[in-house]
């Protein structure tokens, strides 16, 4: 079912929208928290260790694929709002043409050079093998990720939130099951963990692609929509590639801590790996409704409606703040037991490093979620360059401060948790910034 976001009310038909995002992201997490989980209980700390780290890799490598299907989403969101479907078409068989070979291109160069990458992020001596193994088998997945979030930001596009939801429910279900049966049935390992994940991303991209071409008809392309030409591709690539940028360089960033966090040993490894799955999860509805917020946007851009999306923002940053307040009193209040979930209680050091990481993090969510609603509404109006900028800002603070602070004797780990939040906050205040100059050079925003 297609939702308008250009008529109506705008709160409750943005939660409505938003509510199927948020949860099949949160299902999305469950790929690698049952990775998590299952390898933490049954393998032991080097295991978890290595699936955390693997998690932070394949975050970047497919954000860069989620970037390009973002940035060429909000472009098939004003153009279905603006009601130029053979343009739409075009367009989407141009995207699916360079994103598809990006996604071949990204898949074959890093399994070339993964060793390489391994080393380069400091990865330790005694977690070495096993995120080898793990890697090896998990990056087999990268094309159905592409085809997947390709599917998924097409039907979020024209207003069909509630699809994806359903086909990332069943790939969940399979994931764990298989993790279950691999991991403790036939003692596969962290390869066995790897394998049920790729199958599960398997299953919802085939699910997703059949969805999409036998029930939404309208979005089907014939014969004259499937030439490359050098309009589309020329749009198609200014919206994709900074918004990839933007995905890219914010997980890179990431990247980036991961590998300082791996220079303090495999303990610290994975007390990030746990913390980083619990923070993500906390802060994943108000990325969703950023992407929710940002269809929104482009949708009423299309159909020149700037007063409409001036009210949207006002109620979307209260929503988010609602959110975000109700995250942060959950995860600092709760910090202990999130991390015994994932780690043995007899891990008492790694445990504790999680659960200051995690309250130092979890203190600071209003600062995320104002931050992806400025990732939306700067990409829903056309304007994905500022995303970048603000993206720059953050992960540039939190990677200079943490590599700045954390050889400090006294400061040491606080100095990378500190720089996250520190960053969140001066993009935030360079955001607003952007945005009121923008209202004074066009009133009607």
């Amino acid at each position: 079912m297609q939702v308008d976001l250009t008529r109506g009310g705008i709160t409750r038909p943005m939660l409505a929208f938003a509510a199927p995002m948020i949860a099949g992201n949160l299902l999305q997490q469950c790929y690698n928290i049952a990775d998590t989980l299952i390898v933490g209980r049954a393998l032991g700390p080097a295991a978890l260790a290595s699936v955390g780290f693997a998690f932070t890799l394949m975050t970047f490598l497919t954000s860069v694929l989620l970037g390009l299907c973002m940035g060429s989403g909000a472009l098939w969101s004003m153009l279905y709002g603006a009601g130029r479907e053979e343009e739409l078409k075009r367009c989407l068989f141009a995207s699916f043409v360079f994103i598809g070979a990006v996604a071949v291109a990204l898949n074959i160069g890093v399994l070339a050079l993964l060793e390489p990458v391994m080393s380069l992020l400091q990865t330790p001596a005694e977690a070495w093998e096993q995120t080898h193994a793990y890697l090896r088998v998990v990056l087999l997945g990268i094309c159905f990720t592409f085809v997947y979030n390709y599917f998924a930001c097409l039907l979020r596009s024209v207003g069909n939130s509630a699809a994806p939801l359903v086909f990332l429910g069943v790939s969940t279900a399979v994931n764990i099951a298989l993790d279950l049966w691999f991991v403790l049935g036939l003692g596969w390992g962290v390869a066995g963990a790897a394998g049920a994940t790729v199958i599960a991303q398997g299953a919802s991209a085939a699910g997703i692609a059949w969805y999409s071409w036998r029930r939404v008809p309208f979005l089907r392309l014939e014969k004259r929509h499937c030439a490359v030409r050098r309009g589309e591709l020329g749009r198609i690539i200014n919206y994709s590639l900074l918004t990839c940028v933007q995905q890219s360089v914010m997980n890179f960033g990431i990247l980036m801590v991961q590998g300082l966090v791996n220079s303090f040993g495999v303990n610290v490894m994975a007390a990030f790996a746990a913390a980083v799955k619990i923070d993500a999860f906390a802060y994943l509805p108000v990325q969703d409704f950023g992407n929710a917020f940002s269809t929104f946007v482009a949708q009423n851009t299309g159909a020149e409606q700037p007063e409409r999306v001036r009210r949207g923002l006002r109620a979307a940053a209260a929503t988010s703040l609602v959110f975000s307040l109700a995250a942060s009193a959950l995860v600092c209040l709760f910090a202990a037991p999130l991390m015994t979930i994932f780690v043995s209680p007899e891990e008492t050091e790694i445990i504790a490093i999680g659960v200051q990481y995690l309250r130092i993090e979890g203190a600071c969510y209003c600062g995320i979620g104002i931050l992806f609603l400025f990732y939306g509404l700067f990409r829903g109006t056309g304007r994905p360059g500022v995303s970048v900028v603000l993206t720059a800002v953050s992960l540039g603070t939190r990677v200079a401060l943490a590599y700045l602070l954390s050889p400090i004797p006294a400061v040491g780990l606080l100095g990378i948790w500190w720089a996250v939040s520190i960053g969140w906050g001066l993009a935030d205040l360079i955001g607003l910034g952007f945005w009121l100059r923008r209202k004074r050079a066009a009133p009607a925003l």
